[in-house]
C-alpha cells in the first residue's frame, strides 16, 4: 500500500459543543490511487455532512473497494450508465446508489478520470450529531447507528440528493477530513460483503475490534420455488 499524501490545509468549521473535531481536508491526490491503496487508508479519517438540521460526522471503521470495469462485482463492470455515471469522474466525489428499493449506500471515487473506481462507506462511528443521528434513527443503540452502509447514510442524512458531491472542496456540504489515520497492526481484510461475482477477492477493510464494524455475510444465491409437478 502506499503511502497517503498529507492532508490539505484546515477548512473553517464551526464549534459542536466540544465533541471531537476534524479540521483538515483529504486532499483530492488522497482519492487519485489505486482503490485497494485508498480504501485501507479511509479507516480512522471523517465523513462529515451538514445539513439544516446540523452537522453529522462518523470516524469511518469499515470500507470496501471496487475496481470498475476490472471487478465484476462493481457497479462499472459492463460499463457507463446513467446510474453509474459519478463512478467515471474524478477523484473524491460521492457515488450514492439506491438498492432493494428502500435503502442508500454511498462510494467515494478514486483513481484517474474514468476509471470508475469507488470505495463503498460500510461502517462508521458517529463522533459529531449524535443527537441528530439518532433522531434519523431512533430505535438504533450507540453501536448500531452507522453499523452497515445503509445505517451510516441514514444517520449522515444522505440521499441520492448527495451524489455528485465533491468531497474536497473547503467547506462543502460533505466532506471527508483528517482523523486519526487506524493502526495498520488493526486493519484487517477479507472478502467483501454479499457480492457474488470475484467474491474470493479481500477488499473489505476493516478496524479489528472495533464494536460499529457490520458482520460479515457471504452471498447467498436466491433459490426459486419448485413448482410441483401435476400428477
Amino acid at each position: 500500500m502506499g503511502e497517503p499524501p498529507e492532508a490539505a490545509r484546515p477548512a473553517n468549521r464551526p464549534e459542536d459543543d466540544g465533541e471531537a473535531m476534524y479540521e483538515a481536508l483529504l486532499p483530492r491526490e488522497f482519492f487519485d490511487r489505486p482503490v485497494d491503496e485508498v480504501a485501507p487508508s479511509l479507516l480512522g479519517h471523517v465523513i462529515a455532512h451538514r445539513t439544516a438540521e446540523g452537522e453529522v460526522a462518523a470516524r469511518l471503521t469499515e470500507v470496501e473497494a471496487y475496481a470498475g470495469p476490472l471487478d465484476p462485482a462493481s457497479h462499472a463492470y459492463r460499463g457507463r450508465t446513467q446510474r453509474n455515471a459519478v463512478m467515471f469522474g474524478p477523484p473524491g466525489h460521492v457515488y450514492v446508489y439506491f438498492t432493494y428499493g428502500m435503502h442508500f449506500c454511498m462510494n467515494l471515487v478514486c483513481g484517474p478520470e474514468g476509471t470508475s473506481m469507488a470505495v463503498l462507506l460500510r461502517a462508521g462511528q458517529i463522533i459529531t450529531g449524535e443527537d441528530i443521528a439518532r433522531a434519523r434513527r431512533p430505535r438504533s443503540t450507540v453501536r448500531d447507528l452507522a453499523r452497515g452502509p445503509a445505517r451510516l447514510c441514514q444517520a449522515l442524512g444522505v440521499t441520492r440528493e448527495q451524489n455528485g458531491l465533491d468531497v474536497c472542496s473547503p467547506g462543502g456540504e460533505m466532506t471527508v477530513l483528517e482523523g486519526e489515520a487506524a493502526d495498520p497492526a488493526l486493519i484487517r481484510s477479507g472478502p467483501r460483503t454479499g457480492v457474488n461475482g470475484a467474491k474470493e477477492i479481500p477488499w473489505r477493510f476493516w478496524i479489528d475490534g472495533d464494536p460499529t464494524v457490520s458482520p460479515y455475510r457471504p452471498h447467498v444465491p436466491r433459490q426459486r420455488k419448485k413448482i410441483p409437478a401435476d400428477d
